[in-house]
Formats: structure tokens, sequence, C-alpha cells
């Protein structure tokens, strides 16, 4: 009889190590995880935050530039009314390009007044990186010896060298600079460009995906922001002046990197405004 047994269940398939099958109708499911892992979320939280750090720290900078420029525009023009003030007057309108609150542009043109107001003054660095890269770099400080001895240890510090004065600028040619957070139609520019009296302008890609930038004569840089404005372009765009190499050069990827990491500490310093570099990669 035990053996009987035996042979009907290998006939039937079944075996004395086969695990039991879990019925259709059991209660039974796999189970799918219903969120994220904590790992998973915990790197996306940090890369969020060093996301926003990073935009933060922008837009900080370019307030901070702003409220520098505007306290030595109110000093060097003695008016802290915008529209006898012209240089003033055009700074507010380069500041509210540029997404600085009026609360910050008030405060800039009060702070002016007051009489431990620092003095600013505007100056350009020179230097050079690795495999042919070059920079300027654009400061704006109320204490020359610190923002000189600054910008020397932080180059110095990752390989690089300073320059002679003109030894690197000459390269160089300062453009006006409208960035737009869209792609340009070209012909519709150049019509809204001659209404605004633009007599030239070079339109290029922006740095960014789906973003245009256009270059001018720095003269008449706020006329091509007008230009952009008419065209309906003006949420998301900025205007600046920029040095724009004659010669861009291509480094190695580790190269690169290198100058990359030197462009990036210089612009942590608070007296340093921007750096411009030659580098096409």
């Amino acid at each position: 009889m035990k053996y009987a047994c035996l042979a009907i269940a290998l006939l039937s398939g079944a075996s004395a190590f086969t695990v039991p099958s879990t019925p259709a109708n059991s209660a039974t499911k796999p189970q799918c995880p219903s969120r994220l892992s904590p790992l998973f979320m915990g790197r996306a939280a940090a890369v969020r935050a060093a996301t926003k750090g990073k935009t933060d720290a922008k837009k900080a900078k370019v307030n901070g530039y702003y409220g520098k420029k505007i306290i030595m525009a109110v000093k060097q023009g003695g008016s802290p009314d915008p529209v006898a003030n012209r240089q003033l007057g055009d700074l507010i309108k380069a500041a509210k390009a540029n997404s600085v609150p009026m609360e910050n542009i008030n405060r800039a043109i009060k702070r002016a007044s007051e009489k431990d107001a620092g003095d600013f003054a505007e100056s350009t660095f020179e230097a050079y990186g690795h495999g042919g890269a070059s920079f300027i770099i654009n400061v704006l400080s109320d204490n020359a010896n610190r923002c000189t001895a600054d910008v020397r240890s932080t180059v110095n510090k990752l390989k690089g060298k300073m320059a002679e004065s003109g030894s690197v600028l000459f390269m160089y040619d300062l453009k006006g600079k409208v960035e737009v957070a869209s792609v340009v139609d070209e012909e519709e520019l150049l019509m809204a460009a001659i209404d605004a009296g633009v007599d030239d302008f070079e339109l290029v890609e922006g740095d960014d995906e789906g973003t245009s930038i256009i270059y001018t004569d720095p003269k008449e840089t706020a006329a091509l922001f007008d230009a952009v404005k008419a065209m309906g372009l003006e949420e998301g765009s900025k205007m600046s002046l920029s040095y724009v190499s004659k010669a861009p050069v291509e480094c190695t990827d580790e190269e690169f990197e290198k100058n990359m990491a030197i462009v990036d500490a210089l612009e942590e310093l608070d007296d340093v405004d921007s750096v411009e570099h030659n580098m096409s990669n």
C-alpha cells in the first residue's frame, strides 16, 4: 500500500521535496515597497539641499553685488534720486532685471547716506589656470588690501598663477550680455533691436538647454534688454557686462575640473563678483 501511494505521487508530478504552491485565492501576495527607501530619500534630499544651497548662494551674490554698486552710485552721483542720478537709475533697472527685491534696492540707497557706509571700488585681477586657461576676476570691495590677499591666496592654493596686469585682459572683449530663459527667434530679435536703437548684436545658445545669450556693445546693453522685454521675454532674463574670450581653448577633463575648482573657490569670496574664463569645454 505504501509503495502504491508513492507511485501515484510520482506519476502526478509531485515530489517529497516540492514546496507546496500557494493557492490562487490565497491572502498572501507579493509585497512591493510602497515608498522609497530611507537611504534613497536621504540622498535625494541631500541633492535638493545642495542645489537649493547653490541657488540661494547665487541669489545672495547677485543681491550683494547690486547693493554695493548702488551704494557706490549714490555716493559718486551725489543723489539718491534715480532721475537726477542717471548712473543710479541704470543700476536700479539692471538690479530689477536680475530679480533683486525692491526692498534690497531701497535699503542700499538708504545705506549710502550713512556715515559708516563703505567706499566701494571696482578692480580686475588676471590669472592663469591649467592647460592654457586664463581668468578675469572682477571684484567690488571696500578693502583693497583684504581683497588682493584673498584672491592671490585662493589662486595660489589651487596651483593657479596670478598674471601681470594686461597680460590676460587683451585676449578678451568687454561686451554687454543679456541672458534669456528661452530660445530667441533671431528675426524677431532683429526687428525688436532695430526699434530699440541697437546697432549690432550676436545671438548664441545659452549655457543651459532652451536658453539664449545675446551679446552687444556695452553701451547698448540696456537698449538690448528693452528689446527683449518688447518681445515678451523679460521673465527670467538678466543683463550684465561680461569679458568674452577672443580665442577659447579646450582643456582636458582633468584640467577643466582643476580650473573650475579655482573659479568656484574665487566666487565664494565676498569681494569677488564674477570670474570669466577662456575655456570652450
